[in-house]
């Protein structure tokens, strides 16, 4: 990884440092699939390398390989619509999954960023992996590569956080039946937030998003938390 420089991340807010390490996802060579390709304990999410050449000028990185995307899931990624969203701090979006591959990184400041499987069929349904994405200590400046049913969420941390996704749909083109949107509060998740709810500055789409337990209660007798990497 590169060289990072230390930073304050706002007065409010619980540190991120209260947060244990091992409960962050962290890539390890053990883990890595493909060349700056890192698989993690959800079925079709993987961290993304980025590699970073700096000198006095400034730096010029690779974010992503699509051919190493396309690999992983033996079918193209080609990307149809680019987009970017700013958050201001204490600002949380999610959980949200959409029928669509997505690929994201965060640009600028510091994101909490915790990934829930939403889908009923798969093996690690339930499951919840977090990410500390950015460029402060203690982050990843990487990104995720994201498949359908796959529900994603961002917590800003810093003053402002850049986020952008690629998607291999046009939004207007979408199946909207695929669209998923699962609270951030759901107490089966148990996702440990680095903010009170009350700090919290969440849409009122989002507030009132069900429990994953209310959107599929069928489901959930007929699975077992699954802790392995798969």
């Amino acid at each position: 990884m590169n060289d990072i420089h230390h930073s304050a991340i706002g007065v409010g807010l619980k540190t991120l440092y209260n947060i244990q390490i091992m409960k962050l996802y962290q890539p390890d060579k053990k883990l890595e699939v493909v060349e700056g390709v890192f698989k993690t304990p959800i079925k079709g999410l993987w961290y993304i390398e980025r590699r970073q050449f700096s000198d006095n000028r400034g730096f010029f990185s690779e974010v992503a390989h699509i051919h190493k995307l396309e690999e992983l899931v033996k079918e193209p990624f080609v990307v149809k619509q680019v987009n970017h969203s700013r958050s201001e701090r204490k600002v949380v979006r999610g959980l949200h999954a959409e029928d669509w591959k997505k690929f994201v990184m965060v640009t600028s400041g510091v994101s909490f960023c915790a990934l829930a499987d939403v889908r009923p069929e798969s093996k690690t349904f339930k499951k919840v992996v977090s990410f500390r994405l950015g460029f402060e200590s203690e982050c990843l400046e990487g990104g995720l590569f994201i498949m359908p049913g796959v529900a994603n969420s961002i917590c800003a941390i810093s003053k402002k956080v850049d986020y952008v996704y690629l998607v291999d749909r046009l939004y207007k083109d979408r199946d909207p039946a695929g669209d998923v949107a699962i609270s951030v509060f759901d107490k089966d998740l148990k996702i440990e937030w680095p903010l009170d709810k009350k700090e919290m500055i969440i849409s009122d789409r989002d507030r009132q998003a069900v429990a994953l337990r209310e959107k599929f209660p069928g489901s959930f007798e007929k699975v077992t938390n699954i802790t392995e990497v798969t």
